[in-house]
């Protein structure tokens, strides 16, 4: 047991976890919180134990408890006199930016300690001083864990943004994301599959508790994926990737005209309307008349949805899938895609959407991808599916989360979102 771990338990959480003690026997479930999970990822070194092999990135902390819940709605609603107070009291100092970790000796840090006890993430009897020391890193390591960052200890840059937005912008954000949580969190099936876009997070919930936690990568801010309500219905096993119209103008023809030979160093082939195969060479790539081609990848790990494309109806042209470029989930900033939102660690993923599908274990997952054939995955019982944009939200821990406003849906123009 850490010792910040000791103080959370003696009831400091404040405006980062809310309720005290007897709250929390009441409203978590029979799981470690959120930090003691974190302290505990902690302690088995920084080795790589903590580390997904692929990626490379901190692993979430494996709390069963959902985003959308009314338990949510009911935490949320709490968290707000929290930071309305902390506003009344005149916010929280803003963090020079300075290199800030374990050993250093500045005034700094004076700003920092006062900054991590405003927000509760540290407590205020765990020394004092211009030294970072081991209680600040490890608020600092909390403060990380519930804005979605990586979980270092350090107050790197992205770690400095997210604790120099004001508290007036972080209190307009709860209130903000507090109807979108009652709308969504008073009707939800017993098993469905849920998306904060701005956390590029999924979850897989049943019976209101989460079974497995994927990170994910999401729309572009230019490209912004769209919130859905939609129903899973196929998994397509080594899918062809046929080139939507708007990437073929907005990304292919330039990529043609830089790289002549990027169609078949990416095995993309090409297709008249009458679908005959033509070379890439008698398009005219510096006008528009590659629009009326169609263009398709082949299967393979090079492919863009990788092994996996996850099927459901939606008037957007958009799915889940699949890619080759994992390393893109260790990143802070996970908004890459066109779109689409890629699954980190997929099989786990679709072995849980079949699960009710007969001849859908994980072993028969792993043999069709293995297989390297085109399979479809047709399921029994559709799971429902939402994409939501929630950057605000307590969970029923009591720990209260932020995310960035990348789309800047929220109304609150900049203050909220990183660059």
């Amino acid at each position: 047991m850490t010792l910040i771990g000791k103080h959370t338990r003696r009831g400091f959480l404040g405006a980062a976890g809310i309720f005290g003690a007897a709250a929390l026997a009441t409203k978590a479930r029979a799981q470690e919180t959120l930090l003691d999970q974190l302290m505990e990822q902690n302690q088995r070194g920084q080795d790589g134990g903590g580390f997904d092999s692929a990626s490379r990135t901190v692993r979430m902390p494996k709390s069963t408890l959902p985003t959308l819940s009314p338990a949510t709605v009911e935490t949320t609603e709490q968290a707000i006199p929290s930071y309305e107070a902390i506003v009344a009291r005149g916010g929280w100092p803003a963090i020079p930016k300075e290199p800030l970790r374990v050993g250093r000796k500045s005034a700094g840090v004076v700003a920092l300690r006062q900054r991590l006890t405003a927000g509760s993430d540290l407590d205020p009897n765990a020394g004092q001083g211009d030294i970072y020391d081991t209680y600040v890193e490890q608020a600092v390591r909390r403060f990380q864990a519930r804005h979605g960052l990586t979980v270092d200890g350090r107050v790197n840059e992205a770690t400095l943004a997210a604790m120099n937005v004001p508290a007036q912008a972080r209190l307009n954000q709860l209130k903000t994301n507090l109807p979108r949580l009652r709308a969504m969190g008073s009707s939800l099936p017993p098993r469905f599959v849920m998306c904060n876009l701005p956390a590029a997070q999924i979850e897989t919930i049943e019976n209101g508790v989460v079974v497995t936690r994927h990170t994910a990568i999401v729309g572009k801010p230019d490209r912004a994926s769209p919130d859905i309500n939609s129903r899973i219905v196929e998994v397509n096993f080594n899918p062809f990737w046929t080139v939507p119209v708007s990437i073929v103008r907005k990304d292919l023809i330039p990529k043609m005209q830089a790289e002549p030979d990027y169609l078949v160093k990416q095995r993309i082939r090409v297709y008249d309307p009458k679908g005959v195969e033509v070379p890439p060479g008698q398009i005219n790539w510096y006008s528009q008349e590659a629009v009326n081609y169609r263009f398709r990848q082949d299967p393979g790990d090079f492919n863009s949805m990788g092994s996996i494309r996850i099927n459901f109806p939606s008037p957007h042209g958009v799915y889940m899938h699949d890619t080759p470029s994992k390393n893109l989930f260790g990143d802070d900033f996970r908004f890459h895609s066109s779109g689409c939102v890629r699954v980190q660690n997929v099989r786990d993923f679709v072995t849980w959407l079949l699960a009710e599908t007969p001849n859908w274990s994980r072993p028969e997952v792993d043999q069709a991808i293995k297989s390297g054939e085109r399979k479809d995955a047709r399921m029994i019982k559709p799971v429902p599916l939402h994409w939501v944009y929630v950057t605000a939200w307590a969970t029923p821990d009591g720990v209260v989360q932020f995310r960035d406003d990348i789309y800047n849906r929220d109304g609150l123009g900049q203050v909220a979102q990183r660059g």
